[in-house]
């Protein structure tokens, strides 16, 4: 169920969750402590984060990995190049 009420001016709604384990819960007062905040300012902040506030464009996640790896692009590092590297200079 899902309830509005105004707090500082401004239209809030007001969740329920019910059953929540108590890990979850303790882990959660954690975070909270951590973080400085009350476990529902803690809460706020997971849903907020994990629910993705900014739009998610795929196509840029994949330019930024094709320019990265373009930047990076070197000799390849084989197991047998790695075993060289360490050995190099060593009695």
């Amino acid at each position: 169920m899902v309830a509005k009420r105004y707090h500082y001016g401004c239209l809030m709604a007001t969740l329920t969750i019910k059953n929540i384990p108590d890990k979850l819960v303790k882990r959660l007062k954690a975070r909270a402590a951590l973080h400085r905040r009350s476990l529902n300012g803690e809460v706020i902040a997971c849903l907020d984060r994990s629910t993705g506030n900014a739009p998610f464009d795929p196509s840029s996640i994949l330019a930024q990995a094709r320019e990265l790896r373009q930047r990076s692009k070197g000799p390849v590092l084989t197991d047998r190049r790695l075993a060289e590297l360490k050995t190099a200079g060593r009695p």
